[in-house]
């Protein structure tokens, strides 16, 4: 059972767990002071004691049982972050009410989930500030001196640490494993593509040679056999004239299988993409593209790729996207790929170096890219690709055809 769970179920389970397993020594210590109380003064000061002792226990669950939901694997936003402080200060809350150290425990559950919630400063500075806004908890409910409060302070802050580097070191390993896996996406695809031009280059070079070779000698065979049929009469020339016709239906079909060789020399591009969608963490990639898509310049295949491949990872690095949507498609111009995310956004588009590489991909072959975005609003990616070939064969191409890319013309 338990290694069906990944490190973040795990996580939050255990965290669950703890918060539960604390309710029990709130139930007897609000029995003890139940059954201390007296039967008239304190009924009222203690009954909204334990209340706010139970409604703060409550809070940190619910915060900690939402702020957990798909760790790792969603956008974190500006309510999380005011939850993770609410979530600090029902920890703090129930020792205050208490008057006991288990919230310095469940603090410990705060400082293990933190790296995965805010930036390592901002909860570093979070977890400080909360071991010494609890020191005049141990002031007044376990009658602590002040340098003996400080010290307790002091060894929950040694604990915390622990607890946060812990969840730390996990974060670091969880994102290296989901880089790992984009990778290992991009290496399939980029398999997938070599695959493809090994294929077709193979097929060229068969047909090639065919035509060249077995062709130049049928057709030579097929002349001498033609001026053997004028030079011989009788039997020997109805023989000779058989072997012309077999002649020349074998360089027929000889013909005919290099010009099936050629046609089918297309590059599968929907074999060569598919892979870059699958696996990718906290991230759903939905492709939309002509059946089959199919394109004869391996250079321009791989240009597509590569300009994918680099959406893909901008939308998980900067653009914190939790869904991207491709569309691919094929007209008159050309291959288009339309690409947008559900990200952050940004008001001004910054340049970086996988954008400037794909705009210097693109432009190598006269294509251009259009990038739109918003805060808030994700960005949107416009590429087109000429493919340099004549209009009537694109629109084949996009009724499942193959697009061939033609030849540059001699200068």
């Amino acid at each position: 059972m338990i290694r069906g769970l990944n490190h973040n179920r795990l996580l939050r389970y255990a965290g669950l767990f703890t918060w539960g397993v604390i309710g029990l020594p709130l139930l007897a210590l609000t029995l003890d002071q139940a059954h201390l109380a007296a039967p008239e003064s304190a009924q009222g000061a203690l009954f909204d004691g334990v209340l706010r002792t139970w409604l703060a226990w409550g809070v940190f669950g619910l915060c900690y049982a939402w702020l957990t939901r798909g760790l790792g694997e969603r956008r974190i936003g500006a309510l999380d972050h005011m939850l993770v402080v609410l979530l600090a200060g029902g920890a703090i809350a129930i020792s205050y009410y208490s008057q006991s150290g288990l919230g310095s425990i469940l603090l410990m559950v705060v400082a293990c989930v933190l790296p995965w919630l805010m930036p390592v400063g901002l909860g570093i500075a979070l977890l400080v500030v909360c071991e010494f806004v609890i020191v005049p908890v141990y002031l007044r409910g376990l009658d602590f001196s002040w340098l003996e409060a400080v010290l307790q302070a002091s060894l929950y802050v040694g604990f915390t640490g622990f607890a946060f580097v812990t969840g730390l070191v996990a974060r670091q390993q969880a994102q290296a494993r989901d880089e790992q896996r984009r990778l290992n996406s991009e290496l399939r695809a980029t398999r997938a593509l070599l695959a493809e031009s090994v294929r077709v280059n193979e097929r060229t070079r068969i047909s090639r040679e065919l035509h060249d070779l077995l062709g130049h000698h049928l057709t030579a065979l097929s002349l001498n056999l033609e001026v053997a049929n004028h030079l011989t009469e009788g039997v020997a020339q109805e023989h000779v004239h058989q072997a012309h016709t077999l002649a020349k239906l074998l360089l027929s079909d000889v013909r005919e299988a290099v010009s099936r060789l050629r046609e089918d020399d297309a590059i599968d591009l929907g074999a060569t993409l598919r892979p870059l969608a699958e696996n990718v963490p906290a991230l759903r990639i939905a492709m939309e593209m002509p059946e089959p898509f199919l394109l004869d310049d391996a250079e321009r295949a791989h240009v597509l790729l590569r300009c994918t491949q680099e959406i893909v990872t901008n939308a998980v690095r900067h653009a914190q996207a939790e869904h991207l949507w491709l569309r691919y498609s094929l007209d008159a111009d050309g291959v288009r790929l339309d690409a947008r995310d559900d990200g952050r956004g940004a008001e001004i588009a910054t340049i970086g170096n996988g954008l400037r590489g794909m705009r210097e991909r693109l432009e190598a072959y006269g294509g251009t890219v259009q990038i739109e975005t918003a805060p808030g609003r994700g960005f949107r990616l416009r590429l087109h690709l000429p493919l340099s070939a004549p209009a009537e064969r694109v629109a084949r191409a996009a009724r499942g055809a193959r697009v061939p890319a033609r030849a540059p013309v001699p200068r």
